[in-house]
């Protein structure tokens, strides 16, 4: 569970309905939860490197999720300096800022989908009943 957002991929299930989110771009995956994440943790740290490493994620794997977000962008969402004596580091961008809030809202909305279409299934040992279904006897098992 990320500790600040109180969120977690293993909380999208509801009733026996499970599911996950991601944003697909031009070069495949372009937002989903663990990049979203590591989009937070830049910013909580101030460098991929400490990002990377509150994660258990290489530095290098971190680097290339952040070129494939920045490159699938019209906007940089991180912008990253070199280090050297004064060290490097990376700031979430305005628009990473907002591709975050976007994501977020989506992956809300998307459990409470979730929860109100798991809440119409029902199981026995043979078979899933779906309630609710406009056929005459109120349901169909599938």
């Amino acid at each position: 569970m990320h500790k600040k957002n109180g969120r977690s991929p293993e909380k999208t299930s509801s009733g026996g309905l499970k599911g996950r989110i991601w944003i697909d771009g031009a070069e495949g995956t372009f937002l989903g939860y663990g990049r979203i994440v590591l989009l937070e943790r830049i910013k909580e740290y101030g460098s991929i490197t400490q990002a990377a490493k509150s994660m258990k994620m290489s530095y290098r794997r971190a680097w290339e999720l952040v070129e494939s977000m920045n490159s699938q962008s019209p906007k940089r969402l991180v912008e990253a300096s070199t280090g050297g004596k004064g060290g490097g580091g990376a700031v979430l961008t305005d628009a990473g800022e907002d591709a975050v809030k976007l994501f977020w809202r989506f992956y809300d909305n998307f459990q409470k989908f979730l929860k109100r279409e798991g809440g119409k299934l029902s199981f026995d040992k043979k078979s899933c009943y779906v309630k609710n279904l406009k056929q005459k006897n109120g349901g169909s098992y599938v």
